[in-house]
């Protein structure tokens, strides 16, 4: 939780996990690489490994107490070359190279040059030339002088080794002969090598300075569902129903996640969605039934996510996007398990409801780790940014969302945070999907007034706490009250969860939970008469003021089974008690079992 930044979590607005690439962002830039991928190639990654890896470690310096012969200028060559770099590096790969242990192994050097003797009697007796994979050296080409000057440097290194190991002894006053002889020989050439390594270092300099390249990593979750519920008999507005919705179906979901890296320190997220299948039959149940991954388009895919993530300094990072700003990508969860694939089953289970109030627009967020153990993170969504008449800022017809989150972690084990959002909708709706979701009914014999324009602040808290690696306890409280514009009175509404879960129950990997709740409820509606909703809805009136007369019970448990890194099974079964919160309205039974792959 103190590690994590713009946290993506697995939902159907924002598809993939990511939650773990994008969750160190803001403790280290260097962290910020996509998951399960290195960091972004610089330029020593980029360019040939024989140009970059002309730089050696420095060698030990070689007193001159220490050599055999006390001639100093020769020992100034010799430590001239052992400083210098392998010119060898920058001119051929030094992929597939292997050690020669015999200067006769080197089928392009004549055993009639002196540079063959002198080479001969080093190599044999220090083992320090390197060859290619065909056993030719190639010494004597116009190029490849400053080859054979790299492995004079090589054989410099070597004997330098033994001299500073304290094992002079072991060095002949005639080998360092012929390296005097050889340093005089190529003494052109190694400076040459000193020139082209100084202009390669610049350059290389003013490449890492001026460097644009970006690694584009795509990651996948496909859902398929299978989930079957008992009939039930429902009331609406006092009028019975039936609800036939009891047949096995099969919803599935299929995101893709693309994740744009220009640098360490910013990223480009474009996600992609497609979806087929719901739980319900008819709208009557729709906000008690909705499941977590089930997003219906027809099977046509649609851009779900279109955000771009910078960090500034190390302790803020800034997120702005055309498409996919909203708490859920902006805010982080404590509740770790909350994704659409891997977390709980029900949409209402995912989160604290008041959380999806804004739905999936544009706008801009931030994160900020103020300490260790504190951040905030502000987010401002608009749903229908591209329309002139109502744009950036909503307008009278678009839906507008201000949220913001302080995030507690005092210790290692028990993650906090407090929710507060406010929100404009034209048309009577909260906006969580799940419950109550509409507050007002619009007036439909007055037209100035046919819409329901709602202003409204939400108040939360979510806390978890793991008690042990295996055991977490947790849950959420919400609170929302609401105001129709024009008018008096105003709408509350609340709801509430508790959870258990079990990770790693009975084998790594595995996971079991237990989440029993009230999504939420109107407990209170004192809007102008024709205009409240649990009256209208519940008892058929003519929409008076109060409350909803009875409350929604949410039970649900699963067991997530770990079949491989990219395979999970996960059965479960939610029990809706009081669905529509009306007593009078049959238990809902689902059956579920949700397959979720990963790539």
């Amino acid at each position: 939780m103190k590690q994590k930044v713009f946290s993506i979590a697995e939902t159907l607005v924002s598809p993939v996990l990511l939650s773990a690439t994008l969750g160190l962002f803001m403790v280290d830039p260097s962290l910020a690489t996509l998951p399960g991928s290195q960091p972004l190639p610089s330029v020593d990654d980029t360019q040939p490994a024989a140009v970059l890896e002309a730089t050696a470690a420095p060698m030990p310096t070689i007193k001159t107490s220490e050599l055999l012969v006390a001639d100093s200028s020769l020992m100034e060559q010799i430590d001239s070359v052992a400083n210098l770099q392998t010119e060898v590096d920058a001119n051929a790969p030094t992929d597939g190279m292997e050690q020669v242990t015999s200067v006769s192994q080197l089928t392009d050097v004549r055993p009639t040059d002196w540079a063959f003797q002198a080479l001969q009697s080093l190599v044999e007796r220090y083992g320090c030339i390197v060859g290619y994979p065909n056993r030719t050296y190639r010494g004597n080409q116009a190029m490849t002088r400053y080859e054979f000057a790299a492995g004079l440097n090589a054989c410099m290194d070597k004997i330098q080794e033994l001299i500073a190991a304290g094992t002079a002894d072991l060095v002949r006053k005639e080998d360092l002969d012929r390296l005097k002889r050889l340093i005089d020989e190529f003494g052109d050439d190694l400076a040459v090598i000193r020139r082209r390594i100084d202009n390669l270092d610049a350059k290389t300099a003013t490449l890492e300075k001026q460097q644009f390249s970006t690694t584009t990593k795509l990651y996948g979750q496909a859902i398929v569902g299978f989930q079957g519920r008992n009939s039930a008999e429902v009331e609406l507005a006092g009028i019975p129903f039936d609800d036939d919705s009891d047949q096995l179906n099969v919803i599935s979901n299929v995101q893709l996640s693309l994740f744009t890296q220009f640098s360490e320190r910013s990223l480009l997220f474009t996600g992609l969605q497609a979806g087929s299948g719901r739980s319900f039959g008819n709208q009557l149940l729709t906000n008690d039934v909705l499941l977590g991954y089930e997003a219906d388009t027809g099977s046509d895919v649609e851009l779900s996510d279109l955000t771009y993530r910078q960090l500034v300094g190390n302790n803020l990072a800034l997120i702005a996007g055309a498409l996919g700003v909203n708490m859920v990508n902006v805010f982080r969860g404590p509740n770790r398990i909350e994704s659409a694939g891997q977390g709980p089953l029900s949409r209402f289970a995912q989160r604290n409801p008041i959380l999806n109030i804004g739905g999936d627009g544009a706008g801009a967020g931030f994160d900020w780790q103020i300490n260790d153990w504190l951040s905030l993170q502000g987010v401002y969504t608009a749903n229908r940014p591209n329309l002139p008449e109502d744009g950036l800022f909503g307008g009278e017809n678009g839906s507008r969302t201000v949220g913001a989150q302080l995030t507690l972690a005092p210790t290692n084990t028990l993650d906090i945070a407090l929710h507060y959002v406010n929100s404009y909708s034209p048309s009577g709706f909260l906006g969580t999907s799940v419950g109550d979701d509409q507050l007002a009914l619009p007036n439909p014999f007055k037209f100035p007034e046919i819409r329901a324009p709602l202003m409204t602040n939400a108040f939360g808290a979510t806390i978890a706490w793991r008690v042990t690696p295996r055991f977490t306890i947790g849950g959420w409280g919400g609170y929302t009250t609401s105001d129709l514009k024009g008018f008096s009175g105003n709408v509350e509404t609340v709801n509430w969860m508790a959870f258990l879960n079990f990770p790693d129950l009975l084998l790594p990997g595995n996971l079991g939970a237990i989440y029993v709740g009230q999504p939420p409820r109107i407990t209170s509606s004192d809007l102008p008469t024709g205009r409240n909703v649990p009256d209208f809805v519940t008892e058929g009136g003519d929409g008076s003021s109060g409350g909803q007369p009875d409350a929604t019970t949410h039970v649900e448990a699963f067991y997530r089974f770990k079949v491989s890194d990219n395979l999970s099974l996960t059965p479960g079964v939610i029990l809706i008690f009081n669905p529509r919160n009306n007593d009078d309205n049959d238990t809902i039974t689902i059956g579920i079992l949700r397959t979720t792959f990963t790539f």
